[in-house]
């Protein structure tokens, strides 16, 4: 497992990624992004078998009046292949400890209501519902 800090080692991830978010046009635009987020403290946390990603994470520590410090799940995903390996778990364990090491309040994250699977993963990991998010897409 490691922080992701090179461009080719962001390239690696993309594929990964876009299954979690296949919106993401290109590799291309995928690193310009992520290069644009680091400038916001995101990081992605890649789980690697040999030289291929097979999980990542991206998170950042915010601050705000709801939660205080938190860190922020961004994206937690699993290569389809590699799902079941208990992949994500470890990533939201070792999410946890930079949360704790941050002095963060809370571990944040969101999944769409109709995600069942990952709501069962969230809960099976000890995060529970906390609000509901509302948004107007705007663009």
């Amino acid at each position: 497992m490691k922080i992701v800090e090179t461009e080719q080692e962001l390239r690696a991830c993309y594929p990964v990624m876009k299954e979690l978010r296949p919106h993401l046009q290109s590799e291309d635009a995928f690193v310009a992004q992520v290069l644009r987020q680091y400038e916001q403290n995101y990081r992605i946390l890649a789980v690697l078998e040999g030289d291929a990603v097979v999980a990542l994470a991206g998170y950042r520590c915010q601050e705000n009046t709801v939660y205080g410090r938190f860190l922020y799940v961004d994206d937690l995903v699993t290569a389809e292949q590699h799902r079941s390996h208990r992949w994500g778990a470890l990533l939201l364990g070792k999410l946890t400890v930079f949360a704790q090491e941050a002095r963060c309040a809370r571990l944040v994250l969101d999944t769409a209501f109709t995600n069942v699977q990952a709501q069962r993963f969230y809960f099976r990991e000890g995060l529970l519902p906390g609000s509901m998010r509302f948004g107007k897409v705007l663009a």
